[in-house]
């Protein structure tokens, strides 16, 4: 098993499944290592040396190498595709759709809407997900300092109702999330149980800052 690879960024490209792949260089080898698309803006200079956590997947006999920045995000891959009917593509997407602390809570929260939000993922398939790691990632996320403090106030359901409304408003899932961490902060907001005070909280954040 390579737990992870440091060497020189080479080059990031698209094969023909249009799959975010990054050429890493390392003792005379040149590995192939799919990562996620949003991951191209946390590398740095091609050129520079960088450190990739690293899971490999064996088909056909042929090693598939899938590159992740953190140890966390390659360990919330392998808790995903743990999952039945989870495979390593679809796990990538969720990957990319939501930020690990993002991914976390919606799945702890059994937030199977927002976790729909990612391509391939149906709302049973987002159900089974929560289901299935919800107990095991609130340990987990505890444990990896991934507790989502900023909104702690903020119930599920509340949550939930704001981040649906964001979204139909055609605000991206990045943008929501921003939005509601960032409002929590507010007194008059956090003590309120009202969605419409949040949702406008929310919306006027947003006009201001995108």
């Amino acid at each position: 098993m390579i737990g992870y690879i440091r060497g020189e960024a080479i080059a990031t490209t698209k094969n023909t499944a249009n799959r975010t792949l990054l050429i890493l260089e390392a003792g005379g080898l040149g590995y192939e290592i799919q990562i996620l698309p949003r991951a191209i803006a946390q590398l740095p200079a091609l050129g520079d040396t960088v450190k990739i956590f690293t899971h490999v997947h064996m088909r056909d006999d042929v090693p598939y190498l899938y590159g992740f920045v953190s140890m966390a995000e390659r360990d919330l891959f392998r808790q995903l595709t743990a999952v039945s009917g989870i495979g390593n593509q679809l796990a990538m997407s969720l990957l990319d759709t939501l930020n690990l602390a993002e991914l976390v809570q919606a799945i702890v929260t059994g937030n199977s809407r927002l976790l729909s939000q990612a391509p391939g993922v149906g709302k049973k398939t987002a159900e089974r997900i929560s289901l299935e790691l919800r107990t095991k990632l609130a340990e987990w996320r505890s444990q990896a300092h991934l507790d989502d403090a900023p909104t702690a106030g903020i119930t599920p359901a509340l949550r939930e109702d704001v981040e649906m409304t964001l979204l139909a408003l055609g605000y991206s899932v990045e943008e929501t999330i921003q939005a509601i961490g960032a409002i929590a902060i507010e007194s008059e907001v956090r003590e309120s149980s009202d969605s419409e005070v949040w949702i406008k909280s929310a919306i006027a954040w947003l006009s201001r800052n995108t």
